[in-house]
């Protein structure tokens, strides 16, 4: 027979706990003996370790005292119930913990996958990654105000990603994120861009999306701003004098 003290260390709880378990009627209160003593059985220790297991499983207490009361097939199949809910649980716990893991980058979480492998191509290739976050957020507008466009967007990004000259351009314009605007270097790395968007400028349409990259990178830093406003100057005087010229 046991006393309380050991009872509670049988268990792994505190003689406080074992008291506040007899308190709501989950385990019965032993009469004492001659001794003055109260003494507990070995099925009381089995009882508690059930209550223990039960509740820091997150199981009510009500629910305890009649799992503690039913038939064995009864018990079993609860078991099982409370089994599955944890599973579900971790299940779910484990999703938090892969978003939680995503949150630094952020793509993975308002993205397409698809997308997201532009991004990590871009980096693959080379491409700092102040560039790769102007283009995730110029994706995460598209998606927002022409989702209809992503699939088009994303075949013709992969598309300028195959292409060699397309890639050389990507670059050259990432090593110029932080040239003084009026450095002689922007001009030449002016005419490339031109003659390639001259080449390329009957291919596609000005999309909003397109405005909106062009808007947001004009924004970043002065050399991309003036290789943006140069662009943009040639382009319309090339519409103002018309197809011919």
């Amino acid at each position: 027979m046991l006393t309380i003290s050991q009872l509670a260390a049988t268990a792994g709880v505190t003689v406080r706990t074992v008291r506040h378990y007899h308190h709501v009627g989950l385990l019965p209160e032993p009469e004492r003996d001659a001794s003055g003593y109260r003494r507990y059985s070995a099925q009381a220790a089995v009882d508690l370790i059930r209550i223990r297991t039960l509740a820091d499983a997150g199981v009510p207490l009500a629910r305890i005292d009649a799992l503690l009361h039913a038939q064995p097939t009864e018990f079993a199949a609860a078991i099982t119930d409370i089994d599955a809910e944890l599973r579900r649980k971790i299940d779910q716990l484990s999703e938090y913990r892969r978003r939680i893991a995503e949150l630094d980058g952020g793509e993975r979480l308002v993205l397409p996958p698809e997308v997201v492998a532009i991004l990590n191509r871009m980096r693959g290739l080379g491409v700092g990654e102040r560039r790769v976050r102007l283009e995730r957020d110029s994706w995460i507008l598209m998606q927002a105000l022409e989702p209809s466009a992503m699939p088009q967007r994303i075949r013709d990004k992969n598309a300028a990603l195959d292409d060699p000259e397309t890639t050389r351009l990507y670059l050259a314009c990432d090593r110029a994120v932080d040239w003084d605007p009026h450095d002689p270097r922007l001009d030449r790395l002016i005419d490339d861009l031109d003659a390639w968007q001259i080449e390329h400028e009957r291919d596609s349409s000005r999309s909003g999306h397109v405005q909106m990259v062009f808007a947001r990178i004009s924004e970043e830093t002065p050399a991309w701003q003036r290789i943006v406003e140069a662009l943009t100057h040639r382009a319309e005087r090339r519409r103002a004098a018309g197809p011919d010229s």
